[in-house]
């Protein structure tokens, strides 16, 4: 029989051992081991997810494979009027018809600006990213492209996102339209998409630009009057996945439907791309698996 000090003693001993054998199996002396976060599988034939900060690379699929890039190549339009020299954001632009007829001839989506209006850049890059418009891209290619014939000023424009691609590294990317209606040459990769749009996010007014989830612009008529242009964001992750900050949507019967997002959460942000979903609403889940999946990495 243990009695006195001695079997205090013991039974302290004992419940010592007891309580750092609880601890060491609740893991509370040491981090326990991380759970395993399970990739996520998409509906879309390419995707690529970064750390907007670090360009790492948190989720590939097909990342490197070229592809059509349907209205997601508009980031590069907005791109390249951004990183225009002694850029007048205020300065404006007549609504052309050629505009209007290349909506109807192409079945295209539109912004809705009218003939004869007054519309500034700043204007002009919301029409652009907010509704799609392609005649707020046909009015910045032939506005900042160089040439004499409006065809000229488009051509150049073009060549202006090339060279644009090529500086960034964009191995895998081509444009031959300023809008996404490619005319058999005009692709990238859930990479390179993803890359330039980090790119493109570091200009303040790319990023005011691409989080609004609409607005009402008030444009001067022809007859010097005014009226005001209402635009929504395609971009149905905007008040609807928590931190979403951008980035632009895209469809088209060869791109299908794509997505190019980013979100921010406790300071981190990642960024992504996903092309050819076969869906608005599989191109908006994937994109919501691929952002958790980025933030729970």
């Amino acid at each position: 029989m243990i009695t006195g000090i001695t079997g205090l003693r013991v039974r302290r001993a004992a419940a010592v051992a007891m309580t750092t054998g609880a601890m060491i199996a609740t893991g509370a002396l040491g981090a326990a081991p991380a759970q395993a976060v399970t990739k996520p599988t998409i509906v879309a034939k390419g995707g690529f997810v970064m750390n907007n900060g670090t360009g790492a690379s948190l989720f590939t699929k097909a990342a490197d494979t070229q592809r059509s890039t349907g209205s997601t190549t508009k980031i590069m339009t907005a791109k390249v009027v951004l990183s225009q020299s002694n850029l007048n954001l205020d300065s404006k632009v007549t609504i052309q018809k050629a505009y209007s007829d290349y909506i109807v001839a192409n079945n295209a989506s539109s912004a809705r600006l009218i003939v004869g209006d007054k519309v500034t850049v700043r204007q002009l890059l919301y029409g652009l990213m907010l509704p799609s418009g392609c005649d707020a891209a046909y009015a910045l290619a032939d506005k900042f492209g160089s040439g004499s014939t409006r065809a000229a000023r488009v051509k150049s424009f073009i060549g202006k996102m090339n060279s644009t691609a090529q500086s960034l590294g964009l191995t895998k990317t081509h444009f031959d339209s300023f809008d996404g209606i490619g005319n058999g040459s005009n692709y990238s990769t859930p990479r390179d998409l993803t890359k330039l749009a980090s790119s493109a996010m570091k200009s303040s007014t790319f990023r005011t630009v691409v989080k609004t989830k609409s607005t009402k612009q008030k444009v001067t008529t022809k007859s010097g009057g005014y009226r005001y242009m209402n635009w929504d964001n395609t971009n149905t992750l905007l008040g609807s996945y928590s931190g979403a900050i951008g980035v632009k949507t895209g469809s088209g019967p060869e791109a299908k439907y794509c997505l190019v997002f980013a979100a921010t959460r406790n300071g981190k942000t990642v960024i992504g791309t996903v092309l050819a979903s076969s869906s608005v609403a599989n191109r908006t889940s994937d994109a919501k698996k691929l952002m958790n999946y980025g933030f729970a990495r």
